[in-house]
């Protein structure tokens, strides 16, 4: 009985070793074969976030055939490096992943995903970039311009220091943010970065400033802008402010201060000079009759030499209208 099982065994094993044998040959002559074919085709796709598509297929076929030395089509398939070609093409800064394989019909396949810009930022000496959601810097496209926030004033520097590189994701959070609503998208023109490394939106209706600080909490402040805007703007005019504070938690600050004609015309060149390099990215206005609900507490009346300062405080928790204000057109003599 004993002996049965043995020579069961070594039958067994025999017959799996020459199976397995036999699949290793067929798979090593088919890579053989595979190998001295030549390429008959290939496929170039280009994916992209919201079809910018600031790289085409173009622009692949000749990555792919400087890497090669010449042609795709008709050269043998034993030729190309796959993964050295991978490589090559994600040189490319506007190429996030590259895909290469050859299908059972000796079809290469090229796939490329691009990366996708969250902000354009302006440096002090006058540069511009795009930065990706790694914070990783971009260039222009002479294709199109990305439709995201701007930013200006950003420290021009090869190499950032620490409070840059802090600065730097904060931007990352606004952009964020901004970029997933579309009611701010179409509302900020800009956000300018004081030299205390804040931030200070300027709309796209109204002509005031608002002082949101940092990045941190960046939902909750433009949110506190939100309820101001319901509340009180929608009634007064969105021409009301010189400024609104939304920095601190639960609290909103409009001011309005006089100043001369003089300030007043300095003003308006300075804000022109700033929006005339952004001017084709921002170009949505809205424009309708507003609609607002209160359900907070205002409390006015307060003036200060040449200020009249308005408060609101609110508890977002206790705002139950998620319908957002439609704003009202701009006055024709300000600045677009």
């Amino acid at each position: 009985m004993d002996t049965r099982r043995i020579i069961q065994k070594i039958v067994f094993i025999t017959l799996t070793l020459a199976a397995c044998s036999g699949l290793v040959m067929l798979l090593v002559a088919a890579i053989g074969k595979k190998n001295h074919e030549n390429c008959r085709d290939y496929v170039i796709t280009v994916k992209g976030a919201q079809h910018n598509l600031f790289i085409d297929e173009t622009d692949i076929k000749k990555i792919l055939a400087s890497a090669v030395n010449g042609r795709i089509k008709g050269e043998r398939i034993s030729d190309f490096n796959l993964r050295k070609l991978e490589q090559v093409i994600r040189r490319n800064a506007w190429v996030e992943k590259a895909n290469l394989y050859f299908d059972n019909r000796d079809v290469l396949h090229i796939s490329v995903i691009e990366k996708e810009p969250i902000a354009r930022l302006f440096t002090t000496a006058g540069k511009s970039f795009y930065i990706d959601s790694s914070t990783k810097k971009m260039p222009l496209s002479d294709k199109m311009s990305a439709r995201v926030p701007v930013f200006t004033n950003f420290p021009d520097k090869r190499v950032l220091s620490d409070k840059d590189s802090i600065l730097l994701v904060d931007v990352k959070k606004t952009a964020l943010f901004i970029l997933n609503d579309s009611f701010w998208m179409s509302q900020t023109e800009q956000i300018d970065i004081t030299k205390d490394r804040c931030f200070e939106m300027v709309p796209t209706v109204g002509n005031h400033i608002v002082k949101l600080g940092d990045g941190n909490d960046i939902d909750k402040k433009f949110h506190r802008l939100f309820i101001f805007y319901q509340q009180v703007m929608s009634k007064t005019g969105f021409n009301r402010y010189n400024f609104i504070d939304v920095r601190f938690d639960g609290q909103v600050i409009g001011t309005k201060e006089k100043i001369s004609k003089i300030d007043s015309v300095q003003l308006r060149k300075n804000v022109e000079k700033l929006l005339k390099e952004a001017r084709d990215m921002q170009q949505d206005t809205l424009a309708a009759t507003p609609q607002t609900k209160q359900t907070t507490t205002l409390q006015q009346g307060s003036t200060m030499e040449a200020k009249d300062v308005t408060r609101v405080t609110s508890n977002p928790a206790k705002t139950t209208s998620n319908a957002k204000p439609k704003l009202m057109k701009p006055h024709p003599d300000l600045p677009r």
